[in-house]
């Protein structure tokens, strides 16, 4: 795995694309071998909690196709497989050094992981059940696209699931919450790679992301419905639940 520390956080420009892509890529490298201890410290321990009531929230289903995206190192992934055991569960991640860890931990048969683009599904039209994504859409190069390509692969009536870091739409409180995020991933990124930015990241790319009415349009416009979102954490987290 790559231990080269991603460039200094205030020169990346989180309006272009290709830069946010390739600072993730270089990012999550870094970030890899400790990722499934971070999200438990981040998130109080609480990461596997919000996890479990997102894939019981989705539907029943016999043998869905399900997508996993951004799966870094496979807990969505597995969680599917165990909830559609006769399901086709695939885990697809932009960086090799997550997808290598997922296939090291799975001991499903019905799973598969690819190193793939969230931004350029290679899926076909209609072709999956239910998707779920955690610290996805926050992360995509270019969200309109990511989130017009997952509704062009979703057969109608299907279920999708998003986990992330929120925001409000009440910019004073919008101000307190990225502040005490920064705060608190400015501190883990010194004690585990001594380096603030590695998860100061969090907050940064928070700052750019819609907030929670923004990103219901934001659905909606690409043709999502019953687009619900399950606050967290005090707004800090969130579940966004949408239908085709």
């Amino acid at each position: 795995m790559k231990n080269k520390v991603p460039i200094d956080l205030k020169e990346v420009d989180f309006n272009n694309p290709e830069a946010k892509k390739y600072y993730n890529k270089d990012l999550f490298s870094v970030v890899a071998p400790k990722y499934d201890f971070i999200t438990k410290a981040l998130s109080f321990g609480r990461d596997r909690s919000w996890k479990e009531t997102l894939i019981k929230s989705l539907p029943n289903a016999e043998n869905p196709s399900c997508l996993d995206i951004a799966c870094g190192t496979g807990d969505l992934t597995f969680m599917l497989a165990d909830k559609y055991k006769n399901g086709r569960i695939e885990g697809i991640d932009i960086n090799e050094d997550m997808v290598a860890l997922s296939k090291i931990k799975s001991t499903y048969n019905n799973v598969v992981f690819n190193v793939s683009d969230m931004h350029k599904m290679e899926q076909e039209d209609n072709s999956i059940d239910i998707i779920t994504g955690g610290y996805a859409l926050r992360n995509s190069p270019d969200l309109h696209s990511t989130v017009f390509d997952l509704y062009r692969i979703m057969k109608k009536g299907g279920h999708a699931g998003f986990l992330d870091f929120s925001k409000s739409s009440n910019i004073l409180i919008q101000k307190i919450q990225l502040f005490l995020l920064k705060l608190w991933g400015s501190f883990w990124g010194l004690v585990i790679h001594r380096n603030s930015d590695i998860y100061a990241y969090i907050a940064e790319s928070l700052k750019y992301f819609p907030d929670r009415k923004r990103l219901k349009s934001i659905l909606e416009d690409a043709g999502f419905k019953n687009v619900k979102t399950k606050i967290l954490f005090f707004g800090f987290t969130a579940i966004v639940f949408v239908e085709k």
